[in-house]
């Protein structure tokens, strides 16, 4: 396998399939069996999923709500759908762990970076919830930051469209999709993949990110065996500093 440990970043927004709102259960089903695929191949999957299909802090915090707030509103829905991908999950055997940046002992274990490495190491997939925990941070930048803390080797970003183009393809029909692309020209290009923060915290860590359609039946499987699926965002040279052993 080209990988052994992902961070999966799902969008709240996938959760909802193409429902207006909310949960898609066959949508979540169907993320359920792609991670079994995943896990299946003996890779050790974390995922950290938004919460956007409920809530989103900054739409709120427009509308009058203060932005801590708003955003920790934002952190709690992102548990709810966390939730619904553990139950998906053990349907299919899988063993899972919630993790929570926020507190909330009756359903989740506290974000504890050494304990989520434990339990991928024993094969559990572990969710990460509630974003970092703290406001003004999004969902993308805590992918970054948990896939740098758990020694993840590429972050696996979960979109509805294959990749990442010139611009959106969904109304510019002329849009250039990229084969790869670096982490400086997703910053100077302004390309929507995940915000600045998240982007810079990767090009600082050497953190590889593939950029791929989520409804794409065994998209993921084809990543972990090395295709070409999707848009790999990387450093200049394409090279990554080689990590000690873990």
């Amino acid at each position: 396998m080209k990988y052994r440990r992902i961070l999966l970043k799902i969008s709240g927004e996938a959760m909802m399939g193409d429902m207006a709102y909310g949960i898609d259960p066959a949508t979540v089903d169907f993320i359920a069996k792609e991670i079994k695929q995943a896990v299946s191949m003996g890779i050790e999957v974390a995922v950290v999923i938004g919460g956007g299909n409920i809530f989103r802090g900054v739409e709120a915090s427009v509308k009058g709500i203060g932005r801590a707030s708003a955003d920790y509103m934002g952190m709690l829905a992102t548990v709810i759908n966390a939730l619904a991908l553990q139950n998906y999950l053990e349907k299919y055997d899988l063993p899972t762990r919630v993790q929570s940046a926020i507190e909330m002992k009756e359903i989740a274990e506290p974000y504890i970076r050494r304990k989520a490495m434990r339990h991928l190491e024993k094969g559990r997939t572990v969710i990460f919830a509630a974003g970092t925990g703290n406001p003004y941070f999004t969902t993308d930048t805590a992918a970054s930051l948990r896939a740098m803390e758990i020694g993840a080797d590429v972050i696996l970003k979960a979109t509805k469209v294959d990749g990442v183009y010139s611009s959106d393809p969904m109304i510019d029909p002329s849009a250039r999709k990229y084969d790869t692309v670096t982490y400086i020209d997703v910053l100077k290009k302004g390309l929507s993949i995940m915000d600045s923060t998240a982007i810079s915290l990767c090009m600082d860590n050497d953190m590889p990110i593939v950029v791929f359609n989520l409804r794409g039946k065994g998209n993921i499987k084809k990543i972990l065996e090395g295709k070409k699926i999707g848009t790999l965002v990387r450093g200049n040279d394409g090279t990554r500093v080689k990590k000690k052993d873990r």
